[in-house]
């Protein structure tokens, strides 16, 4: 099954404009509502992008999203093809695997390293945003699920020792996150990514790295399998 032929998430265009504050300049304004409908399933895979509609449609000039399209071509979600303009990117399950092995990696080193800077605030943080992927679930926003599920697993894989593994650990996220959404719009999966939080959490409390470094492994691989599946069915 090819990327293009994927259904968006269902619902999700109605609740992009209260899923993110009004970040402060134009060109950080357009980067989030390109985000947002790509996400949304607004803006699909390969499908190229409409600088006027989008800037109508965000409400802004040519000129800031044309930046914040360079932005999104660094991080990935967007490729630029010489005298077409910008295209949404398109992965092949091979992509996937490959960044989600990266992902692997990567995050099993920021695990480890922040698990024993996490104070007791800290755990509250990712309880909160465990409690709001279940709320979103429950209520069947993807959008709004997808942003706690960001914020669930950068609080626990945060750490000040390791900026430039964060950094790189984001750019991976980016690059996948249209993809991610079609993850979240089976309410299947929802209800097992709770599931995976809620082990998560469990051996965050205990304390348990390699418990730990085990239930982020199984819930990733459970992401991709599912992607791979439908980009491959």
């Amino acid at each position: 099954m090819n990327a293009r032929a994927v259904a968006p998430p269902a619902q999700a265009p109605a609740r992009v404009a209260r899923s993110r504050s009004v970040p402060a300049t134009a060109q950080q304004h357009a980067v989030e509502s390109l985000r947002a409908m790509i996400v949304a399933g607004e803006l699909r895979p390969g499908q190229r992008v409409n600088q006027d509609h989008v800037a109508e449609r965000v409400g802004l000039s040519v000129a800031p999203v044309r930046e914040a399209l360079r932005v999104l071509e660094q991080e990935g979600q967007v490729t630029y093809r010489p005298r077409r303009g910008y295209f949404v990117t398109e992965l092949r399950s091979e992509d996937l695997r490959e960044i989600y092995e990266l992902r692997a990696l990567l995050e099993e080193r920021a695990a480890r390293s922040a698990l024993p800077t996490l104070d007791e605030d800290a755990v509250a943080r990712i309880a909160l945003a465990a409690r709001d992927c279940y709320d979103a679930a429950a209520a069947d926003d993807v959008i709004a699920e997808l942003e706690a599920n960001r914020r669930f697993h950068f609080a626990i894989l945060q750490s000040p020792e390791q900026p430039h593994t964060m950094r790189l650990i984001r750019m991976l996220w980016e690059a996948t996150e249209a993809y991610r959404a079609l993850y979240y719009n089976s309410p299947a999966e929802r209800r097992n990514s709770i599931d995976a939080h809620d082990r998560i959490m469990a051996a965050l409390r205990e304390r348990d790295a390699d418990r730990l470094v085990a239930e982020l492994d199984a819930h990733r691989r459970r992401a991709l399998d599912v992607l791979c599946g439908i980009l491959d069915g």
